[in-house]
């Protein structure tokens, strides 16, 4: 301190002012980074009522939907564990619940994993990878794309059933495979490692408030630069009867099987399971990389209870705080939020304690004419547990896209324990319409652990976008598809050819570059070449059923061997008038190296540009033939092509060019810069075209030996320029000695060709 005093003591007041601007400026820097809002880039989930997706789970919501029902027969035997005394002695007080279907169906290959070991592995581990698998695509992000990325895997976890299901098999049944398998902590490690990812790999435990806590490490970790991407979600599987027995026990449990939120009747949670995951980006990051934005964590905060009324009830104080600091990480007043997704259990003591925190916060300073609306998806689909708070989230952005409140259900009488006329707080009994307006539409949700942790996050609906440009779609598309298995293969190509055959289809070019550049490219594969929806619906319909069709090209490569792709750049000779018109009309990135190079270049003392050359000049000898304009127009088709293969996904391993070609080449493999590479092929072709007039080039396909002999009668003249390979040489001389020289091999049947 003393020697940094010393120093800025010799400053001139001028330096001094310099200084703490600087100063200043770093401190607002970090600020904003610590506040910057966070972008939900990409979501998935597995709910129940057959919720498997987004858009089921949003039908379940919009239609109002109970999903619960009796205890499937594949856990446990409902009616032999269920006694309506929640006090009988190994007995359940309920045989109803939010279950998932299906949950033992899992390809264990599609993630590198043994039969073996999957059957030791928690079904929650195979949930998350299956969810997560689901968003990357949902999302157009290829998942073998982040490999080697800091993309952080964050996820809420706290039941262990099938590691007691596991054990109840003897020790004798005991495996290598189950610390890993059942570990929470692999959980996410799971995913990480499946993926490639060197972000942390964190499994948090909060009880109910777990997934939401983890999105808000989540978050912490965005924005303090520790992770470039974030998977955030929560799980939660019943495989045993162990841990509603207890809460049997603890008389914490509905009767009925139903979450009564908010309702006179309320009487305790019902138990429900599933998967929820997000993708996170900061929002600069997500704009910058173009992602579609689906909502906005503005801010978020989590607490603790401490000292209540005891270990798992509700401290009322700790929940308005929590959502307090929310609100000031989010830089959002009370009033401007609409609707509230509240932890919403369903019990006579958390119900009441809870409205009340939110109307002490949320009723600072609104108008009673526009009341906050709070609901519970709990109501549908029952209290996920360490998975309800990513379950609340899902459902705020599914009703912010489709600007409607969903019905919040059982909501007949409200709680007497509630002093409703007091507060500026409503329930939509009936569904409500949440249109987009003048201001943006911001929402909270809660969740409470049992154990005494909190969490509040704040969500706001994500900013305008510009209305995408359309008339950019290319004669033909390249519809890629790839699966683990040829079964899959072609489940895949009956799936999408419902989707293109529908009657208002995605646009084919969307189609196309989300199936080339947004998915990973598995082991077999299949390409069709298409002109627009229908015909793709076609000939994916023919392939799946096993008809011939518009197949361009099935096949298979061997798992984990890596096909590297080579880029070559051809040179001078392989011009011709009107080149590549039909791509610059339909390719926005190759267009875009075209127009640029036109800039670059300007027009020359004829006043001809690089397009005119390339398309406006029809006569008998086109400038495009003159060297000048030859060099410089192959650099920029064979650039622009380099850089829409780039747009799709394809990246070279290697390059190689010939002539003009090798600069090329050099700009694609970073050697100098794309306008330097431009620069110097203009310069060479016109230090070439000021050679003397006369001479001419030809290439002759066949032995070097025998072209060796033809030439030599006009040695004078003509000579051997280039020995491409053992049959193919270019030769270079006078045009009409080269002219003489090819009459002379073609009377030998060796073809030669000169450029022009």
């Amino acid at each position: 301190m003393t020697d940094f005093l010393d120093r800025i003591s010799n400053l001139s007041p001028k330096r001094l002012a310099l200084l703490a601007l600087e100063l200043n400026e770093k401190l607002e820097d970090i600020n904003r980074r610590r506040r910057e809002p966070i972008a939900v880039v990409g979501l998935a989930c597995r709910f129940p009522g057959g919720a498997d997706d987004p858009d089921r789970f949003w039908e379940l919501l919009r239609d109002g939907r109970d999903a619960i029902i009796e205890v499937p027969a594949d856990r446990w035997d409902a009616r032999a564990w269920y006694d309506p005394n929640p006090d009988a002695p190994g007995r359940m007080s309920v045989a109803t619940g939010g279950f998932l279907q299906n949950v033992d169906q899992f390809e264990p290959g599609f993630f590198g994993i043994s039969p073996r070991e999957a059957l030791t592995m928690d079904p929650q581990q195979r949930l998350l990878l299956e969810v997560t698998w689901q968003a990357l695509e949902l999302a157009g992000i290829a998942p073998e794309s982040l490999a080697g990325s800091s993309t952080g895997v964050f996820v809420g976890v706290c039941n262990s059933d099938y590691f007691q299901r596991v054990l109840g098999r003897g020790v004798g049944e005991t495996d290598a495979s189950l610390a890993s398998g059942n570990a929470h902590s692999v959980a996410a490690g799971r995913i990480a490692y499946t993926l490639g990812l060197q972000g942390p790999a964190v499994a948090l435990d909060t009880a109910c408030s777990s997934s939401l806590v983890a999105l808000s490490v989540a978050c912490q970790s965005l924005r303090s630069g520790e992770t470039s991407m974030a998977i955030c979600g929560g799980v939660n599987l019943m495989c045993s009867p162990e841990t509603t027995i207890t809460l049997s026990k603890s008389h914490m449990l509905a009767p009925d099987g139903r979450c009564k939120t908010f309702d006179a009747s309320a009487d305790g949670f019902a138990r429900g399971e599933g998967c929820g995951v997000l993708l996170l980006k900061r929002l600069s990051d997500a704009q910058a990389d173009g992602d579609p934005i689906l909502a906005v964590v503005r801010g978020i905060a989590t607490n603790q209870d401490g000292r209540s009324g005891g270990l798992t009830v509700p401290n009322g104080p700790a929940q308005e705080a929590v959502i307090q600091a929310a609100l000031a990480d989010a830089g959002v007043k009370p009033a401007d939020v609409d609707y509230v997704e509240a932890h919403g259990t369903g019990t006579s003591l958390g119900d009441p304690i809870e409205v009340r925190a939110l109307a002490t916060v949320y009723g600072m300073g609104r108008d009673p004419r526009s009341p906050l609306w709070i609901g519970s998806v709990k109501t549908n689909i029952g209290h996920l547990e360490s998975a309800a708070g990513i379950a609340g989230v899902i459902k705020v952005i599914l009703s912010m896209e489709h600007e409607r409140l969903p019905r919040h259900l059982h909501f007949k009488q409200p709680s007497p324990h509630i002093a409703w006329q007091d507060i500026p707080l409503r329930v939509p009994a009936d569904a409500q319409d949440w249109r987009r307006g003048d201001r943006p539409r911001i929402a909270g949700v809660s969740s409470f652990g049992f154990s005494g942790t909190n969490a509040h996050a704040i969500l706001e609906e994500p900013p305008p976008k510009p209305d995408p440009a359309r008339g950019d779609t290319t004669p033909a598309q390249c519809l890629t598809l790839s699966a683990r298995s040829e079964h899959a293969l072609r489940d895949r190509a009956r799936h999408l050819a419902d989707v293109l055959g529908a009657p208002e289809p995605p646009p084919i070019d969307d189609v196309a570059h989300t199936l080339n550049a947004g998915r990973s490219h598995l082991a077999e594969r299949a390409a069709f070449v298409v002109d627009d929806a229908a015909s793709a619906a076609r000939a994916l319909r023919d392939f799946s059923d096993g008809r011939p069709g518009s197949l361009a090209g099935r096949g298979s490569v061997t798992p984990g061997q890596r096909l590297e792709v080579v880029f070559l750049f051809t040179g001078q000779g392989s011009q011709y008038p009107g080149m590549a018109r039909e791509l610059y009309d339909g390719a926005p990135e190759f267009r875009a190296v075209i127009d640029r190079c036109d800039d670059l270049l300007g027009a020359d003392a004829h006043g001809r540009t690089l397009k005119s050359v390339l398309w406006g000049d029809t006569g008998e000898s086109p400038a495009i033939h003159e060297t000048s304009w030859t060099q410089p127009a192959l650099f920029a088709v064979e650039y622009g092509l380099a850089q829409l293969w780039r747009a799709w996904g394809i990246e070279p391993a290697a390059v190689i060019g010939h002539s003009v070609g090798e600069y090329v080449a050099a700009c694609v493999a970073g050697v100098f810069s794309f306008e330097d590479g431009l620069r110097l092929i203009a310069e060479r072709g016109k230090l070439m075209q000021a050679l003397p007039p006369g001479g001419t080039m030809a290439a002759v396909f066949g032995p070097a030996t025998a072209v060796e002999a033809a030439v030599r009668p006009y040695r004078d003249r003509v000579a051997i320029a280039a020995y491409n390979a053992a049959d193919s040489v270019v030769v270079s001389g006078e045009s009409t000695a080269v002219d003489a020289l090819l009459a002379d091999l073609a009377r030998q049947n060796l073809q030669g060709h000169r450029p022009f």
